[in-house]
């Protein structure tokens, strides 16, 4: 059996990751990724599960890059006992795009895993920029440390990213006149699977209206997670498909690789779905959601930010925002990344910001015309 690979212990600032793959060729080509990054140091190298629970134990990371599909103890079993091992350690699980992994990527989220990442192929890993783009952005933006008391300046050469910062300020701004949304449009990304299956779980049966979501997530994988939303909150739930009508009471989720709006075919409400350009490296975006639901519905729908790294979604919210909707963000508590719903709640586009649990009683007073 391979035994872990430990390296020299890390800085006092730096982020720590583990890497867990049974490829020789995929743990040095991450490894060699993220140690060109400032502020990230590998801390250790597995080639299973097994030894990446007993490795943990004893070097307990920040972050561990999870592979899927590995011999002796597998990712989906790894994840209770690495969480058992190192409480607090954030797992982004590393799956190649088949159906069979994307049920595996969600089902671990459900067990206690915090993101996902597709992992190409060992022929095509090297030459994929959006690999290492978004695998940095995911190691640093869930492995820094964050005191949310004032503090001194950081000393010279500490890296910005994960430089200790004050709390932010959240601007509420007042509340429309009270009317019915005819509309629920929610954006969320990382985090984001748990959440939506929590709050849609929640979400009371007196709001019938169409509910259309844009979650960051790669062809494959939303199809899976609308399955997931569909039993956990007992409306049907789909990915989107061009031209059909947007229906009360049904659920529609932006396929990977598309982005979803709103548009007019007489008076029904449809959704087009296109592959223009990512926005904010995301496709789909938010904002074209957003944007169009504005359009459509001007003030008469109500949207919800969720937990997500980033800012996507802020165009669309401003053009929510100036047509009177009300808007939810997710509160930084409860949220695993507070980057898309901080992004609008400390703009001031936001009417209420809530801990999860408590926004799907909010959207039924909202929805019963009772915008407090």
């Amino acid at each position: 059996m391979a035994a872990a690979v430990t390296l020299p212990q890390r800085s006092t600032n730096a982020v720590g990751v583990m890497v867990v793959d049974d490829s020789a060729v995929v743990r040095g080509y991450i490894v060699r990724l993220l140690e060109q990054e400032p502020g990230i140091e590998v801390v250790a190298t597995c080639a299973n599960g097994q030894i990446a629970v007993q490795q943990a134990a004893r070097t307990p990371p920040d972050v561990i890059i999870l592979d899927v599909e590995m011999p002796v103890m597998e990712g989906l079993t790894a994840v209770p006992k690495l969480l058992a091992a190192c409480p607090g350690t954030k797992i982004i699980m590393a799956s190649t795009l088949t159906q069979r992994n994307a049920t595996v990527s969600i089902e671990a989220l459900a067990k206690g895993a915090t993101d996902y990442i597709p992992k190409p192929s060992t022929a095509g890993i090297s030459t994929n920029n959006d690999f290492r783009r978004e695998l940095i952005e995911k190691v640093t933006g869930l492995g820094k440390r964050v005191s949310r008391r004032p503090v001194a300046p950081a000393p010279a050469g500490t890296p910005a990213r994960i430089q200790e910062k004050a709390a932010p300020v959240v601007r509420l701004r007042q509340a429309s006149p009270a009317a019915r949304p005819q509309a629920l449009v929610i954006g969320s990304s990382t985090g984001g699977p748990q959440a939506l299956i929590t709050l849609l779980g929640k979400l009371p049966r007196e709001i019938n209206v169409p509910v259309m979501i844009a979650q960051h997530m790669p062809a494959t994988f939303t199809a899976i997670l609308a399955q997931h939303i569909g039993r956990a909150s007992g409306r049907p739930c789909a990915e989107a498909v061009n031209n059909v009508e947007l229906k009360a009471g049904s659920i529609y989720l932006a396929p990977g690789d598309w982005h979803f709006e709103i548009a007019r075919e007489g008076t029904a409400a449809v959704a087009r779905l296109d592959q223009a350009p990512p926005e904010n490296f995301c496709r789909p975006s938010v904002n074209p959601l957003f944007r169009s639901a504005a359009r459509f519905w001007g003030g008469d729908v109500c949207a919800v930010m969720l937990t997500g790294m980033g800012s996507d979604g802020m165009d669309g919210t401003r053009m929510l925002a100036a047509a009177g909707a009300p808007v939810i963000a997710q509160d930084e508590a409860t949220s695993v990344v507070w980057g898309m719903p901080g992004a609008v709640a400390t703009a001031g586009l936001c009417t209420a910001v809530l801990p999860l649990n408590e926004i799907a009683a909010h959207l039924s007073n909202v929805f019963a015309g009772a915008r407090r």
